[in-house]
């Protein structure tokens, strides 16, 4: 065994396709050993159904992925299991899944095992678009508080509630069956601490703000008579949820002795509250007031965290949530986020590899290995010859919601559309316009926070774009006219859970001093150039003026 200073940490970072562990020396932040899990059946594309936007994942793909994946970090490095002092879970969000009265998933039960409706329901799952929508309005018209208020005034798809209430229409047997719902960070925490002297789970505040329109004004969740006029279940199930949160710097508890044994660890071993994958790389990211930090993978996320005084009482519009201690303890968490952004680009590459899949594979002309090692060098060179063609007004203008939007003001039904084609325009000018999309969403976001009165004065990105595609970052740099500093660490929202846990277990006494100790800085800064500044202001306009028409004809169906 490695002699060491007897303090580290485990982030453990539950993404999209794969679950990711850091063991984390919390004196310097340095990470010590990682491991990388991709989720079988996910990759298999099992309980999934793109066309009709439905997106599940087998909760056993996490469980394994989590004993795999730690089990393989305290392997590697050599470190003691008395040394490594504790655990932090963050995961996507909201992805709710049914449990029993015991607190298990019920997709772990042989009678659920295949059920689609049973699993996860992951964050980028849009099925519940007319329940969302029966939600704000019961809000508006209810005759009590305006539920949605803390959450920008528009409950989504995306979320809790929206899911929750789908499923069990959809499904009358999980409705039966499923005693609670947890969020998925709760979950996977559970699993670690549950024993039989613990009646509940601790509830992550950072889920149940942001998503499920948890806040300490009106005593917690919504109350049963406003859920009841969505269905009575909601109400029902309300008895058996929460009332108290609480954030990602306390503990919920200590390893049990089966999940100890599972990952070769300690009893001792502290297992802080979960939080969600964001929030967690906010912190990594050494996120601070009038600070903008951009996850950036297929999605983004953006993270912001601001003094209660500078806050007050103001409700922001059309964002994901401003939640007291989701981010930072102490400071109000504020979220945005666009629904698709390396998406955009995934789409388009795969919309443009359909001979490979469709013919080539077909005659066996190339191996899968072949097939994927030119994917890869088509969207490299894409960006490549994309890059080279500057923005101009004759070229493709695209809208970046092939997954909806996000923020601002949330709407799912929103579809992407591309203008401005011609028989000039070839794969990289549409590329081109992709990107510039996704930016010109990212700066709404930003005009948006400022237009309410947050002040932005840093904007840090991590995630696998912003480190991989220097063309993206800088076209962003340019169109946000702001520079855009990229974190040094790889896995940022698992170096953030590492903090929370270095906090949780006694190491550190706050968020902040555990970010001064452990922060990795910053890697590289894209400034932004002025020759492009003036020419994405005029394009930035257009997308806007796009964007104002496919909405109001999409929300009027006359498109």
């Amino acid at each position: 065994m490695k002699m060491g200073n007897g303090k580290y940490v485990i982030g453990l970072d539950f993404g999209t396709d794969s679950v990711r562990a850091v063991l984390v020396n919390a004196l310097d932040g340095k990470t010590v050993a990682g491991s990388v899990h991709w989720y079988s059946r996910w990759k298999e594309g099992l309980y999934c159904d793109p066309q009709a936007n439905q997106y599940r994942q087998h909760p056993l793909d996490h469980i394994e992925g989590m004993e795999q994946t730690i089990r393989q970090v305290v392997t590697d490095s050599g470190v003691a299991a008395r040394d490594i002092k504790g655990i932090c879970i963050d995961t996507t969000g909201s992805s709710p899944l049914p449990v029993d009265e015991k607190g298990e998933a019920l997709a772990i039960r042989a009678a659920f095992h295949e059920n689609a409706n049973a699993m996860m329901v992951l964050w980028k799952d849009h099925t519940a678009i007319n329940e969302a929508d029966e939600i704000n309005l019961l809000a508006r018209t209810w005759g009590g508080p305006d539920y949605t208020q803390y959450v920008g005034g528009i409950y989504s798809s995306e979320w809790f509630w929206a899911k929750v209430l789908h499923i069990i229409r959809k499904d009358p047997s999980v409705a039966k069956a499923a005693h609670s719902w947890m969020e998925h960070c709760d979950y996977m925490t559970w699993l670690l601490v549950r024993n039989d002297n613990m009646e509940h789970p601790k509830r992550s505040r950072c889920a149940a703000g942001h998503k499920a329109l948890w806040h300490e004004s009106w005593g917690g969740l919504p109350p049963e008579d406003f859920l009841e006029k969505l269905d009575p279940y909601l109400a029902r199930v309300r008895q058996n949820l929460y009332r108290e949160t609480y954030t990602s710097d306390e503990s919920a508890g200590t390893l049990n002795e089966e999940w100890a044994g599972r990952l070769r660890l300690s009893t001792e071993t502290v297992v802080a509250v979960g939080t969600f994958d964001a929030h967690a790389g906010a912190v990594g990211a050494e996120v601070r007031e009038n600070t903008l930090v951009r996850v950036i993978g297929t999605s983004t996320c953006d993270m912001i965290v601001s003094s209660r005084d500078t806050i007050g009482s103001k409700t922001v519009r059309g964002i994901c949530g401003q939640v007291d201690g989701s981010i930072v303890p102490g400071m109000i968490g504020l979220e945005a986020g666009q629904s698709a952004f390396g998406d955009v680009l995934a789409w388009f590459t795969e919309l443009i590899s359909w001979p490979l899949d469709n013919i080539l594979a077909k005659r066996e002309l190339l191996s899968p290995g072949q097939m994927e090692e030119i994917k890869t060098e088509l969207i490299t060179a894409l960006s490549e010859e994309a890059e080279k063609t500057p923005p101009t007004e004759s070229m493709p203008l695209a809208l970046d919601w092939v997954n909806g939007r996000r923020t601002p003001d949330a709407n799912q039904r929103l579809k992407a559309g591309i203008i401005n084609l011609g028989m000039g325009t070839g794969a990289p000018h549409i590329f081109r316009a992709l990107v510039e999309a996704i930016c010109f969403g990212s700066r709404k976001i930003i005009d948006r926070f400022e237009e309410e009165g947050v002040d932005i004065g840093t904007v840090v990105g991590i995630g696998g774009v912003a480190k991989k595609s220097g063309f993206i970052m800088q076209t962003l740099a340019d169109v946000l006219n702001m520079p855009i500093q990229v974190a040094v660490s790889e896995q940022a929202p698992a170096l953030g859970a590492a903090m929370y846990a270095a906090v949780a277990s006694g190491i550190y006494p706050s968020v902040e001093e555990a970010i001064a100790k452990m922060g990795n800085g910053v890697e590289k800064t894209y400034e932004p150039r002025p020759e492009h500044v003036a020419r994405y202001q005029t394009l930035y306009e257009r997308y806007k003026c796009l964007g104002a028409f496919v909405e109001d004809n999409t929300n009027n169906n006359t498109l």
